[in-house]
């Protein structure tokens, strides 16, 4: 009895191997046959999707189909949005670059590829005051012959018209804040009184006592620096003017400027011929300097 038993046994085990073998490969061929299916499903698909699109641009007229459900419609939107937003960013690059450079050469100012640096406003403009320092009189004499003429010391900075951005005026002189190229001008206005002797123009003939030679009219500008012991020229203009003998006074006025580099702590200073005789108006005469660069 038990030899029959385990013979029954040991005969069911191929059977069920033969079954576990069996599942194993209808599952494979039903997988495989699944994905062949989907696989052609797709590729029918995409091919039903590529002719329905070609079709749209093969008709006599793409924009004729209106319904928004209709597959030409919605490949043709598409279409159109993409080749827009492509011409649009090619051309908008093109038409700035265009304007860009016309810009530029008109106002080159406006289309900096960098803003400039920001430059602290330097600037100066004094001008005449009525009222001279204590102790002064028309002008001070330069000592020796390094400086031609009287020096200018009474400029007003703070009144009226003037007025100092960075800038000190000490002694009549602007001192300089920074290096730089910079601008630099003066105007003296000459105010001449005529002494009139009448006995004297009494006994002139008329042909020559109607005219008289004034005395020349003469403005420096000059420049102080600390590597060096001697003022420096920068600027000079001289006027020679007639006048009529009849009148009581003369109006003449003398301006120059000119664009210098200078150094940090050079100064500047305005010389004149006659100091007494200018008018001190601070409309008729100012010196000034502002940074350039």
């Amino acid at each position: 009895m038990t030899g029959s038993g385990s013979g029954s046994g040991s005969g069911r085990l191929p059977h069920l191997g033969v079954l576990l073998l069996a599942a194993v490969l209808l599952q494979t061929v039903s997988v495989t046959v699944t994905v062949l299916y989907f696989s052609s499903a797709l590729s029918s698909m995409r091919e039903t999707f590529a002719r329905s699109s070609v079709s749209c641009f093969t008709r006599g007229d793409p924009s004729a189909s209106e319904t928004r459900g209709d597959p030409c419609w919605q490949v043709t939107q598409q279409l159109h949005a993409l080749i827009e937003k492509s011409m649009s960013q090619r051309y908008q690059g093109q038409i700035s670059s265009a304007v860009r450079d016309e810009v530029s050469r008109v106002l080159p100012s406006l289309v900096a590829d960098e803003p400039p640096p920001h430059r602290p406003k330097v600037a100066a403009h004094v001008t005449g005051s009525f009222v001279p320092p204590m102790g002064g009189g028309g002008g001070r004499g330069s000592p020796g012959r390094r400086v031609q003429g009287q020096k200018i010391s009474w400029w007003e900075g703070r009144k009226g018209l003037a007025f100092l951005q960075d800038v000190q005026l000490l002694d009549g002189e602007l001192v300089v804040p920074r290096p730089g190229l910079y601008y630099v001008y003066a105007q003296t206005y000459f105010r001449h009184t005529h002494p009139v002797a009448e006995e004297e123009d009494k006994e002139q003939p008329e042909n020559q006592g109607d005219r008289d030679v004034g005395k020349p009219l003469l403005q420096y500008i000059y420049q102080k620096m600390n590597s060096y012991p001697d003022p420096i020229l920068l600027m000079k203009t001289s006027r020679t003017s007639c006048w009529s003998r009849g009148s009581q006074f003369s109006l003449h006025s003398a301006h120059q400027g000119g664009l210098f580099p200078l150094s940090t702590g050079d100064r500047l200073f305005v010389t004149v011929s006659n100091a007494s005789a200018v008018d001190m108006d601070e409309k008729s005469s100012f010196f000034g300097a502002f940074l350039v660069s």
